[in-house]
């Protein structure tokens, strides 16, 4: 059995901290590639999809110590350009070894990556982008095998702003003689911690955070010790915990700014929240009120990582709330077991309207991907009864001991497995 079992109706108060950024450290550690010398990367999580990625470099040739929340790395050793195929299939990130590898062996090799199936997730702009640099690509035999002599500085419009496509490019372009930039990037905060992160290295990165990222390539990496970025899902996760059960919780360790549209949302449904400089205070209270249209749009808009735990909010708020799903086409596979919670929840294409009831039914319910499996947790902590929740794994993938975070805050939950 991996699940979770939830005994609700406990408002949750007290102190959660929130560590490092799942969607910061892995291409953080992608970025590893880069360098011949060690690597020293603070507060890392321990998820699923870090251990995997840990595995990755590991198999590739790097040393990789863990002590604590800290990650030791040499990479002096990589003696292999395969990126391995089971952890691949794994991880929707994998794919960002693809560009650090060009740059470091001038070749890679990967299947295409898996992850959670929320919908199509194409690869043709981080292609698109890798060819402009000067790399050839074959794809047959479900592998990507890829060559690149030399890269060349390139000027790369993409045609939407994605964040892998965009970590993609900027890692290879790290590499590349001359000037590469990129038109249309993404402007998450993950972006800007890359970019951070590789001119502590010693590259020269500039205009992430912004539609217009400029790489100046040919530079020599070295050494480096790094912190990486809060998780703003993992905060805004709690954010949403404290609101739904109508409690009072004080989230340590996190970037304001990066949640500004989740609290904007949260103020918008009757919550109290407060800022107090690197910390936010979320006040809920047992009916919130409807959101009128809530649209998930890349940062700075409503994080599409946000909507499922959101829905799962609005389900229980006082009046219709309207969510409209623009980034995933497949990304309301938690509705039909909130449904059956009680939920009185109807999708239309990429709209969810939202009926709000006055309580939920503790019940077995089943994670279909990480966000939603999130999503299905914090609606046991409101319901009724017992809930439980299978597939626990997804939620590990992005989440580190959730049950004994949210234990802390007064929660009844535990995990079996």
């Amino acid at each position: 059995m991996t699940q979770y079992v939830i005994n609700g109706r406990k408002p949750l108060s007290g102190k959660v901290r929130v560590g490092g950024a799942k969607n910061a450290i892995l291409p953080a550690l992608a970025a590893v590639l880069l360098t011949e010398k060690p690597v020293v990367l603070h507060d890392c999580p321990r998820l699923l999809d870090v251990e995997k990625t840990i595995m990755i470099l590991k198999t590739i040739g790097c040393s990789v110590k863990r002590e604590s929340r800290d990650l030791i790395i040499d990479p002096s050793n990589i003696n292999s350009w395969i990126i391995p195929d089971s952890y691949v299939r794994e991880i929707r990130s994998s794919i960002i070894f693809l560009g650090s590898m060009l740059a470091r062996m001038g070749r890679a090799q990967i299947t295409y990556p898996g992850g959670c199936e929320i919908g199509q997730r194409p690869i043709d702009l981080h292609l698109k982008g890798l060819k402009q640099l000067g790399v050839v690509i074959d794809e047959s035999n479900g592998y990507l095998k890829c060559e690149a002599s030399k890269l060349e500085g390139a000027t790369i419009h993409l045609d939407y702003p994605s964040v892998g496509a965009t970590e993609n490019i900027m890692l290879a372009a790290v590499k590349a003689k001359g000037r590469t930039v990129i038109y249309n990037a993404a402007k998450e905060p993950e972006i800007v911690d890359l970019q951070n992160f590789i001119n502590a290295m010693g590259g020269n990165i500039r205009g992430a955070g912004t539609n217009t990222v400029v790489i100046e390539g040919e530079r020599k990496l070295d050494e480096v010790e790094y912190t990486v970025i809060p998780d703003r899902i993992v905060a805004g996760t709690y954010m949403v915990a404290a609101a739904i059960t109508a409690g009072d919780v004080f989230i340590e360790n996190v970037i304001p700014e990066h949640l500004q549209a989740i609290i904007y949302k949260l103020r918008e449904a009757g919550c109290i929240v407060e800022v107090h400089g690197l910390n936010v205070r979320v006040k809920g209270k047992y009916r919130l009120r409807a959101v009128e249209h809530t649209k998930t749009l890349p940062y700075p808009g409503f994080p599409t990582d946000m909507q499922a735990q959101f829905t799962s909010l609005l389900s229980v708020a006082r009046g219709t709330s309207i969510i409209s799903e623009t980034i995933f086409e497949n990304r309301y596979r938690h509705v039909p077991e909130l449904v059956r919670m009680g939920a009185n929840i109807r999708v239309d294409g990429q709209t969810a309207i939202i009926h709000g009831v006055r309580s939920l039914k503790g019940t077995r319910v089943t994670a279909k991907d990480l966000r939603g499996g999130a999503a299905l947790v914090l609606a046991g902590l409101r319901a009724e009864g017992q809930t439980i929740v299978e597939n626990k794994s997804y939620i590990e993938r992005g989440y580190e001991n959730l049950e004994g975070a949210l234990s802390s805050l007064g929660a009844d939950i535990v995990k079996l497995s």
